[in-house]
């Protein structure tokens, strides 16, 4: 057990292995500390999502959860959302029998009765994953949950016997839905091996709000927009994109927003947070 980074140090350290993370805004203060003491940690608990809109929930809870559902998502191209830091309501209330395995590094046990707080005592993350054996993990997705337990072992000094799934902390769960043992077994053998720092990541628009694209808009931005619509297949252009936002931007917005599933009303082509979270248009 140890003392928890601070935010700083934690974010070095996931840039130290090579993880690829966004920041989202107030991520270092957007916690659950008011409930309780976090730390001293002991361990990493990963989880699966099992639903959609995976960014917004984790960020914000829901009316019977309050967010920070944890402290990043780890989405399926491998980008890890920091949303949250500190104490988050990811784990719950676990087994003593596991917590005093992780504490000592030694195999696991069967989890038993639900007698201590998981929140005060791990890091979690969530892994966006439907959970139901048929949704993949991408390679990059798994490659990145390796390098997020990785560096947060390196930097406390802990082995790879200090991540565990949320299943094996409680009988109530099920998550994640791939084998944990397994992926134990790639955390040690990064662990062997010396980190290698992350490029510079990708800085991404923030959402301008809907009121912005207004027909006639004229900016660079727009541009930007619509390339990112022609890479992912959606352009609806007879000549462009420009800058000036129009019918045929709508249009190809529309197309990408029914990509992402929407339909009727919602399929509007006038951009969303979550579509537009979804799309990532480089900063211009």
């Amino acid at each position: 057990m140890a003392a928890p980074l601070t935010a700083d140090a934690f974010a070095a350290a996931l840039r130290g292995e090579g993880v690829h993370i966004q920041e989202h805004p107030n991520w270092r203060t957007h916690n659950r500390n008011h409930k309780g003491p976090w730390g001293s940690v002991h361990g990493v608990i990963l989880h699966h999502t099992a639903g959609s809109d995976s960014l917004r929930v984790c960020r914000d809870g829901m009316a019977s959860l309050p967010g920070p559902l944890c402290i990043g998502l780890i989405a399926k191209d491998g980008t890890v959302h920091l949303v949250g830091y500190g104490r988050t309501n990811h784990a719950g209330s676990g087994s003593v029998a596991v917590l005093d395995a992780v504490t000592a590094e030694r195999a696991l046990p069967p989890p038993g009765p639900d007698a201590v707080d998981g929140n005060a005592r791990f890091y979690g993350f969530e892994i966006e994953n439907l959970g139901n054996g048929r949704d993949p993990y991408p390679a990059a997705q798994l490659d990145a949950a390796e390098r997020v337990s990785a560096a947060i072992c390196r930097a406390h000094g802990w082995s790879a016997a200090s991540v565990i799934g949320h299943k094996e902390w409680t009988r109530r769960k099920i998550d994640p839905s791939f084998s944990m043992p397994g992926m134990r077994t790639r955390i040690a053998a990064r662990l062997g091996l010396k980190p290698v720092p992350a490029p510079t990541p990708v800085a991404y628009e923030p959402f301008p709000g809907a009121a912005y694209f207004a027909p006639g808009r004229r900016s660079p931005l727009i541009t930007a927009i619509g390339e990112r619509l022609v890479a992912e297949g959606c352009g609806r252009y007879v000549v462009g994109p420009g800058p000036v936002w129009g019918e045929a931007d709508v249009r190809s917005y529309a197309a990408w927003q029914r990509k992402l599933g929407y339909a009727g009303a919602a399929a509007d082509g006038i951009p969303g947070r979550v579509s537009w979270d979804k799309l990532r248009v480089p900063r211009t």
